[in-house]
This record gives C-alpha cells, structure tokens and sequence, in this order.
C-alpha cells in the first residue's frame, strides 16, 4: 500500500511524499529515506516496498521527492545544503519518522541534517546511510562541475553525461574514454527513458552536487552525530564511498561499520536482497 501527500515547506514550495507498509505505524516504526543526486522517489519505490516489507508489519517507509525532481517543486534562488535540510526537518514534521535511512548523496543531505539537529528532538533514534557521498578533505574532485554545469545549460546532454561519468567512474575503462567519442555514446544513451529521466533532474542536479561538495567537509565535523549511527559501503561499489565511510565511523564514536560484500552504488533503489535485509535488521535493532 502506498500512499501519497504533498507538503507546504518553509519558503512556499511543496515535497511529494510517498509512505509504504502500515499507514498509521508510530515515529519509533518508520524510516525516512532520504534519495541520491538525480534520482526521484519513484525509482526508489521497489527498495521502499521491499523494506517495508522486511521491516513487518507495523513499520512504514517514507520517501520523498526532493527539490527539482518528480512532484517537488524546483530548487529555489537561493538553494543549498540548508534547503535539504529544512526539507528533512518538514518531512519528520509530517510523518514523526524516528529514523533515518541516506543513500549516496542522499547520505551526505541525512549526515549534514542530523549533525545540525543536534540537541533537538529531531535527532533520529537510528540513522544509516549506504555509500554516502561526502566531501571529507577535499576527497571530491569537483573540477569537473563547471564544465558539466555548462554542457547542462546549453543543452548539450551527452556532453553533461560524459562529464559526469568521467568524474564517477575514476580509474574505470569507462574514464579513459576520450570525452569527445564518451559524449556521443552518452547522447545515444540519453535517448532511454532512464536518461530521459536525468535530462529532466539534471539542472537541480547541478545545483545540488555543488551544495554537496562545494566545501570540503571534515571527519571531526561529523563526531556529534549519534552513537547509534551506522555507516554502510558497496564492496562492489567504488572505492571512495568504503574509504568515506570508514573515516566517518572512525570520526564517530559508537558508531558501527558494514561492508556489504555484494554491495554496489545503486543496490539501494535496485533493492538488492542482502542489503534490504541487513537494513531492516539494522532497524529493528
């Protein structure tokens, strides 16, 4: 069962949010998801339905759309990091969701959320994050972003395509592909429907990777989170997201590790068994 709301937030835009499992299960009972860079809800719906599921009856999942993809509204004027997460702070509102759940740079959005709640009661009583995409030391090249957000404001797909893989996929045969003949194999690509997709997120996808990684983070900055925070990495998944996740748990006290052998980036929204299982077994507690 799924259901469906949109909410006003503080600045006159709306959230599509989108509950799974038991309806009316307490905060305590309910995890907030909180989706990567270009990604919409809707693509996280298998994962949703599937943790509900592995979390049982009596528990629910909610995930939301965020700014300037799927039924959200664009990305204001003055969007950054405290946008996404005042966003998280209307959604906990909404739903009283005690827990918290962050993939890629959805990580990075629950990490920088919950390390600002702290002291309130909007600090969760669990949070995970997969693969979380933070800028610790500068670990983030992001020399890349001008030239990408260029490509994507002049329309030129398979370039912006090209600048992005290239930067996602170091040290892959994929990035020693010359960009030239990379963005003409991008621009076929972009001709699928999940490329359609990412045409139509891609300019808050500027705006949010540059909110992201425009700052290097620092690992100590992290050491007030929760001590119940859980920190999960891809062992398929590149190398940085495990090394990332291993500075921040060694940063946070309490905190716990997990290495997911089969574990790649997208394992999230492809709701691989194992992972859905050992989330759900995270929760539970």
């Amino acid at each position: 069962m799924v259901k469906e709301q949109v909410l006003p937030t503080h600045d006159g835009g709306r959230l599509a949010l989108y509950s799974y499992g038991t309806e009316d299960a307490p905060g305590e009972r309910r995890v907030l998801v909180i989706g990567g860079a270009f990604l919409t809800a809707l693509i996280y719906r298998p994962f949703s339905e599937a943790l509900a599921k592995g979390l049982g009856e009596g528990w629910a999942v909610d995930v939301y759309d965020r700014r300037g993809r799927g039924s959200s509204s664009e990305q204001p004027a003055d969007y950054s990091m405290a946008t996404e997460i005042a966003d998280v702070r209307t959604v906990l509102d909404a739903t009283g969701a005690r827990n918290i759940l962050g993939h890629s740079l959805g990580g990075s959005v629950a990490l920088n959320a919950v390390q600002e709640f702290t002291g309130t009661t909007y600090v969760p009583d669990k949070l995970a994050v997969y693969d979380p995409a933070v800028n610790i030391d500068g670990s983030i090249d992001t020399s890349w972003l001008s030239g990408f957000e260029d490509a994507v404001n002049n329309g030129r797909v398979g370039h912006a395509l090209a600048h992005m893989k290239k930067a996602t996929s170091a040290g892959s045969a994929m990035s020693k592909i010359p960009e030239p003949v990379l963005a003409g194999l991008m621009a076929v690509l972009s001709r699928t429907k999940v490329n359609k997709m990412f045409r139509e997120v891609m300019p808050s996808g500027v705006g949010e990777l540059r909110a992201a990684y425009k700052e290097a983070d620092h690992a100590r900055d992290f050491s007030v989170l929760p001590a119940n925070t859980h920190f999960m990495a891809g062992g398929k998944s590149p190398s940085y997201y495990k090394a990332t996740a291993e500075r921040l748990h060694a940063a946070v006290p309490g905190s716990t590790y997990e290495l997911s052998p089969k574990g790649f980036h997208g394992s999230i929204p492809a709701a691989v068994d194992e992972l859905v299982t050992d989330i759900s077994e995270y929760f539970k507690g």
